[in-house]
């Protein structure tokens, strides 16, 4: 079975044809290219603003005239991870995807379902024939991933539309009313490169094979940050000989959870069987922790050659006492909305740039305002204290739950009528565009939902097959069920 056997056929079409268009964060003119050509073959409005983001405007089918105007809203690009050993160039290639069981995945990279699936979705609407709905516009942001840029650069007259419903969200059966708002702070740290010392055992470590996945949704499982563990075992050897860096690198996206580090360290050849010693302990005692959330963990030493230079000590020193004492995971549990993290935050990267320069990037989100704030603070003076410059993001708002949504209301209803049990109503610790859409138009009645997609943002990416399907048909009801203007 491959994708093309999927059902609902028609979302799966456009999704098959997503995966086959590349379109990483900030390079998204191929997907775009292929938006004005979708709208073009079905004789549709578009308009494309000046950023990227596309809009698509269907008219109410017959009889459904005086529904208000509808904005089915999703992200077209998406987050490019891949595995050690895969080839792929994420600027040129398709994403190969392939059916095991009930899950759509890709072959070693991100499947791109998030958000390809909710814009799938859209286009599949727009393209039927056979869809009754009032006056649809499908709003296609840009470079939601690594910014949302899109969503803050859409103008105040882009939109006409009264209820907006987001296709961003992961878990099939339940709608989001709230979202966390978000930060993000780099450190970055002024290195001099030091002549390399005599009589040194040079090694590179690594750790692999941790499931990464969405530091917003996922930040509760407490998953292996591949960059807290490698700093782990440096700080720990550090204090017990001379630590000599040369390199050091891990994660990759601000919003996702660090999945592989490396090191190239040097230490006196006497301390050679020392140090492998005391790996060997440190591996055991990360396999423990780890074993229910990340089994796969691989933490690997080999010599290797004696660099050219290293990074000069008292560098080296702020580095990894500031990578050690930087919060990552939860730092608060919401006391309004039972299970909901309130504040976190993500150790995302660790890499060596141009000028001598170790740039760190981390990410902190919150509902609350001020802890969303308070939590940057905290890893600022992490940083500053080790003698890093840091700076912060703008950031992007949260989204506030509304409970007596009338669109939420329209979309329980859908869902009981058709599945015989209620949603679940949350709000979810991921940053949505929705709060920034409410910033620029307050009169927007909002509601989120989306299929069952897990290990967003990592090579593990999934969708679940039938999920989509009752997510379909429940999103035709909601359109089909809106009641018209008073």
């Amino acid at each position: 079975m491959t994708i093309n056997d999927l059902k609902p056929h028609i979302v799966w079409k456009y999704f098959h044809e997503l995966t086959q268009v590349p379109r990483p964060s900030k390079k998204e003119e191929k997907v775009i290219a292929y938006l004005l050509d979708f709208a073009k073959i079905h004789n549709l409005e578009v308009r494309k603003d000046d950023v990227g983001n596309v809009l698509i405007t269907k008219p109410a089918t017959k009889g459904k005239e005086k529904l208000p105007t509808v904005i089915l809203q999703g992200h077209v690009d998406m987050v490019c991870e891949k595995n050690s050993g895969t080839v792929h160039d994420f600027d040129n290639d398709p994403i190969e995807t392939y059916v095991d069981g009930d899950w759509l995945k890709a072959k070693g990279t991100t499947l791109g379902a998030d958000n390809g699936v909710g814009v799938a979705a859209a286009l599949a609407i727009l393209a039927s024939d056979d869809i009754e709905h009032g006056r649809l516009e499908c709003l296609f942001t840009v470079d939601e991933e690594t910014g949302l840029t899109g969503a803050y650069a859409l103008g105040q007259d882009f939109l006409t539309g009264d209820i907006l419903i987001n296709l961003d969200t992961e878990e099939e059966g339940e709608l989001y009313i709230g979202c966390a708002g978000g930060k993000g702070t780099n450190a970055t740290f002024k290195y001099t490169e030091c002549e390399t010392p005599m009589n040194q055992f040079w090694f590179k470590l690594d750790v692999k094979g941790l499931n990464g996945g969405h530091s917003g949704a996922e930040i509760h499982k407490g998953l292996g940050n591949a960059n807290k563990i490698l700093n782990r075992f440096l700080w720990t050897i550090s204090r017990k000989m001379e630590v000599r860096l040369a390199t050091i690198s891990g994660g990759n996206l601000h919003n996702a959870i660090a999945r592989e580090a490396s090191a190239v360290v040097g230490v006196p050849v006497g301390d050679k069987d020392r140090v492998v010693a005391l790996l060997n302990v440190f591996i055991a005692e990360i396999e423990d922790e780890l074993k229910v959330v990340d089994p796969n963990v691989q933490i690997q030493i080999e010599s290797t050659d004696e660099p050219q230079t290293v990074i000069d000590e008292k560098t080296t020193c702020g580095l990894l006492n500031s990578i050690c004492v930087c919060p990552h995971g939860v730092l608060a549990m919401s006391h309004d909305v039972p299970g909901l993290v309130e504040a976190s935050t993500n150790l995302a990267s660790v890499k060596m740039k141009e000028n001598n320069t170790i740039v760190i990037g981390t990410s902190q989100r919150s509902s609350t305002e001020s802890l969303k704030n308070y939590a940057a603070n905290m890893v600022n003076a992490a940083f500053t204290l080790g003698g890093a410059k840091v700076e912060h993001s703008e950031g992007y708002p949260g989204w506030k739950p509304n409970p007596d949504s009338q669109i939420l209301k329209v979309a329980q209803e859908s869902f009981k009528r058709l599945y015989g049990k209620d949603p679940e109503v949350k709000a979810i610790h991921a940053g949505l565009e929705c709060g920034l859409f409410l910033q620029k138009y307050p009169h927007l009645d909002m509601v989120s939902c989306g299929p069952t997609i897990t290990d967003a943002h990592s090579p593990a990416e999934q969708v679940n097959i039938p999920s989509v399907d009752k997510w379909w048909r429940l999103l035709l009801d909601v359109l089909k069920n809106i009641p018209e203007k008073k």
